[in-house]
């Protein structure tokens, strides 16, 4: 099943916005219905597909003419990713940069001679997995391009219970990949948001992390071994679970979002199928109280497996059911929900879960039982969902994410607050600013922010001076551009930034020796020469 063209995940599960919940949009942000539907698939135009050579060659490397795709609803499906401004565009029947055509390879070696091919024709080429990307990391600055969709590198190659590692080809959803280790006992324990539709090759690409990381750890953590496809070779990487024989090229090769070729197998530690799964919600009187307690269980212990904190102004649209938002239902002063949840045998939960009880209270922490951490884990991964539903109400929504130390989380928090706030207060459409700490770590913590406002005359423009100076709040006040969306374009001027002038000439060097036509995911990650 694919995935909605103009939405997110499986259109059976969209549900649109309670009357309620418009009302309150209309009169706290502004919102207006808007005022024509979104295109019809059928509807909108692509360019034209590659010369006939160019698709001879490309289907004789995958084995067939029947695995490569020039249909337009094919191409549509597979034109940018998911942030709202690709959504936006694409309901506005903009398919301009759509691949010329795409490919479906079975095998490693299917891949190398893509690659070959593509650089001979003069054709750029995108990894596709599950298309989940929301920072243009499927927007190449080349006209004509292929997507290289990896979904028949679907399998399960290996597993060694013996070391608890698996072996996983990069096109395998994360539902199926959890499915087939848990055949043989075994979890990955990698849960993001995206998690019903992304890919293992995706999670290594982008850096993924999940929302169990503090349990499991991200993916990058979870990595062994990696082989990688480029147009002069292949490499592989992870002889071992750590050496010390030289700089780790896995570290190389994770992150590097298609730029340095095309991952086609991650070897990952694996962990046993946890016996229970608690999951509990716990109030503190401000964001600062609450991320105190965070920062006590993450660098003193015990951690649990999740464990994230709501601001306020998260909590109160969270704790409110959608009839009774901005009502009298709705509480005055909900403060700020953490949630904490616990994985492993019966014993070993029970014992973390008391002992980290007692970290939360003496935190100033209020124990409000399991029911909103079991509600949750049921809606986890909703919210994208909820997106597309503000959308079609007139709507404007969006999420960035950052990371940084535990002593400038205050900073970072309040100047991505005010930029946003400020920017988008400016151009006639007041926002509501939301965020979460989503991911904590000894040294510190990731803050996960959702932004909602009216669209304004021109949704797209209207967001690019925001983002802009919510990616320049980031970087003055310390925190990294991205700490699991990625860098593609939207982040990419920013990176540069963060990684200095030396660092990028250094990555450009291994982008030249490994793609020296150019032709992987051009403009992401590095601006093209």
């Amino acid at each position: 099943m694919d995935m909605l063209w103009s939405g997110w995940g499986d259109p059976a599960k969209a549900a649109p916005l309670p009357d309620s919940v418009t009302g309150l949009l209309r009169d706290l942000l502004g919102v207006k219905p808007r005022d024509t539907a979104p295109h019809a698939l059928e509807e909108i135009s692509v360019p034209g597909p590659p010369p006939a050579p160019a698709l001879d060659a490309l289907a004789d490397a995958v084995g067939g003419a029947e695995h490569v795709r020039t249909d337009a609803e094919t191409r549509i499906r597979h034109t940018r990713g998911k942030s709202t401004p690709d959504l936006l565009k694409i309901r506005a029947g903009d398919a301009g940069d759509a691949p010329a055509a795409v490919v479906l390879p079975a095998t490693h070696d299917e891949v190398l001679a893509v690659l070959r091919v593509c650089a001979e024709h003069g054709l750029a080429v995108v990894p596709f997995g599950g298309g989940t990307s929301v920072v243009g990391g499927l927007a190449p600055e080349r006209s004509a391009f292929v997507a290289l969709d990896l979904r028949r590198m679907n399998a399960l190659l290996g597993i060694d219970p013996v070391s608890r590692t698996a072996t996983l080809q990069p096109g395998l959803r994360a539902p199926d990949a959890e499915a087939l280790l848990a055949e043989h006992g075994f979890t990955l324990g990698h849960f993001p948001q995206s998690y019903e539709w992304a890919t293992i090759g995706g999670f290594a690409a982008a850096r993924s992390s999940g929302q169990a990381s503090a349990g499991y750890g991200r993916f990058d953590e979870m990595v062994l071994g990696l082989t990688l496809a480029t147009p002069e070779g292949t490499l592989d990487t992870g002889r071992a679970p750590r050496s010390a024989a030289g700089p780790d090229l896995r570290q190389l090769v994770l992150g590097s979002e298609g730029a340095f070729g095309v991952i086609t197998s991650v070897t990952v530690r694996i962990r046993p199928l946890p016996r229970t799964r608690v999951y509990e919600g716990w109030r503190f009187a401000s964001f600062e109280e609450g991320a105190t307690a965070l920062r006590r269980l993450a660098q003193d212990g015990p951690r649990p497996t999740v464990l994230r904190l709501s601001d306020e102004t998260e909590t109160f649209v969270g704790l409110a059911q959608p009839d009774a938002i901005g009502s009298s239902d709705a509480p005055a002063n909900p403060g700020c929900t953490a949630i904490a949840g616990y994985e492993g045998t019966e014993e070993e939960t029970a014992r973390r879960r008391e002992e980290a009880a007692a970290v939360l209270r003496a935190a100033g922490g209020t124990y409000l039982g399991a029911e909103p951490g079991e509600r949750w884990a049921h809606g986890r991964y909703s919210a994208p969902y909820l997106r597309d539903a503000l959308l079609d109400a007139g709507a404007f929504a969006e999420t960035l994410e950052t990371a940084t130390f535990w002593s400038r989380v205050p900073e970072l928090y309040a100047a991505v607050r005010t930029a946003l706030t400020q920017t988008l207060a400016a151009a006639g459409t007041p926002p509501l600013v939301m965020c979460h700490i989503s991911h904590v770590y000894e040294n510190g913590a990731s803050l996960y922010f959702t932004v909602v406002s009216a669209q304004g005359e021109d949704a797209v423009t209207h967001w690019a001076p925001a983002k802009e100076a919510a990616n320049e709040a980031v970087l003055n006040a310390g925190g990294t551009i991205s700490h699991h969306h990625g860098v593609g374009t939207d982040h990419r001027d920013w990176y540069l930034r963060e990684a200095g002038p030396l660092g990028v000439e250094a990555l450009r060097a291994v982008k030249d020796r490994l793609d020296p036509d150019g032709v992987l995911n051009p403009g992401i990650l590095l601006p093209v020469d």
